[in-house]
């Protein structure tokens, strides 16, 4: 198989730098209209579109060269390192304005955006893409535009390129449904949460608090000293910058655990963000950014889906009178809820068990389609793995 090795800058049509902060103030930002991009939207490999705040067409107008279209690669230069995504055909949107800690990408016809963006996502491409960070203040990249363009890479020819992307599309979009499935699920469980507890009239309960169903952990920080990222010791969470859609990411453990929750137990965001939710997939450490909140009966499903329901409570806490939102053991232990009979709960609780076991089945899926994805990449990349034979 032959490969030739192109800088970038041989790669691409257009380059452009999201716009300057103050293009873009908080009174620019309305209901509807353009989507601007954030961090959120950069995870994974292609554009998720989520967490979006817009302009006006007329806005997005004025910052030209600041808007992405189909095709196009995104990257992060400042933050949150080594994101790039590429924006699909099938995405929602005609355009898109990319943040002031963004750029934008528009290939050429030597290769493909799906194929570009894969490369940068295998460690080879990772350690190039980060080449020129700096991890002063801010990570950042060293004059991204002008740094980018001289990276090099080495580029199969196009047919060999459409194979790769179809072999690790075929994979992408079976994450993809799984996640858009258990995305519908959760809203499904939500629904008959409100329908049985919140929208029901004839509903009887009691008065109660928090304290009444739950056992309530706050984290503790182990030694930094005892982190790793080899798996050894307990898998530990220090906030809410591992939450994923339903569980969080595993990425450090420790092996001087401090606090613990146990696996279904409610995973809370208790520095700001107040509120945020995951579940614990596993029996883990948590730190100070976070609370366990275990049920007391066992009824996991009715308790996370209180969590829900409690968001607006919650979010009171997120800055009162205080530069940072945060919320302790005392103030958590006392919220009040209203408290079904039991009977009420564990009907609650045979619809929606099932739902929530579904989510966690199609989690399980998904990371091990992923660990498939991310082993296969670098060698169809790098040509280990033959692709001559596959038709498209």
């Amino acid at each position: 198989m032959n490969y030739k090795t192109y800088p970038v800058a041989d790669l691409i049509d257009e380059i452009a730098m999201g716009p300057f902060g103050s293009n873009i103030k908080v009174d620019s930002f309305v209901d509807e209209g353009v989507p601007v991009l954030n961090g959120s939207n950069l995870e994974g490999f292609e554009l998720t579109e989520k967490s979006f705040r817009y302009v006006t067409e007329e806005k997005a107008d004025s910052l030209k060269k600041a808007n992405a279209h189909k095709g196009d690669v995104v990257i992060t230069h400042r933050g949150t390192l080594g994101q790039i995504v590429y924006i699909p055909q099938t995405a929602k949107k005609d355009r898109y304005v990319i943040s002031q800690s963004q750029f934008r990408i528009k290939c050429n016809e030597n290769v493909l955006p799906e194929y570009f963006v894969y490369y940068f996502h295998t460690p080879i491409g990772q350690r190039k893409l980060l080449s020129n960070a700096s991890q002063v203040g801010v990570p950042a990249l060293a004059r991204p535009s002008s740094t980018f363009q001289k990276i090099k890479i080495e580029l199969p020819d196009l047919e060999t390129q459409k194979k790769v992307v179809k072999l690790i599309g075929s994979l992408q979009n079976r994450i993809k449904t799984n996640s858009e499935i258990n995305d519908n699920l959760q809203q499904q469980a939500q629904a008959l949460y409100s329908e049985h507890f919140i929208d029901a009239p004839e509903l009887k309960s009691s008065m109660g608090t928090l304290s009444d169903i739950a056992t309530i952990t706050m984290g503790q920080s182990p030694s930094g000293s005892s982190y790793n990222e080899d798996g050894t010791g307990d898998v530990f969470y220090q906030g809410r910058a591992e939450f994923g859609f339903r569980f969080p990411t595993r990425r450090l453990y420790t092996t001087e655990p401090k606090r613990i929750a146990e696996a279904g137990d409610v995973l809370l965001s208790v520095r700001a963000p107040v509120g945020d939710l995951n579940v614990a997939y596993e029996r883990c450490c948590i730190g100070r950014g976070l609370g366990a909140i275990h049920s007391k009966d066992g009824n996991s499903s009715f308790l996370l889906y209180t969590m829900f329901a409690l968001k607006p409570q919650l979010d009171v806490f997120n800055g009162e009178g205080t530069v940072f939102g945060s919320i302790n053991r005392d103030a958590l232990n006392s919220i009040p809820i209203e408290i079904p009979s039991l009977d009420d709960i564990r009907r609650f609780e045979a619809v929606v068990r099932p739902i929530d076991n579904l989510i966690r089945t199609n989690y399980e899926e998904n990371c091990r389609l992923e660990a498939l994805r991310d082993s296969l990449l670098p060698k169809l990349m790098s040509g280990e793995i033959d692709v001559s034979a596959i038709q498209i």
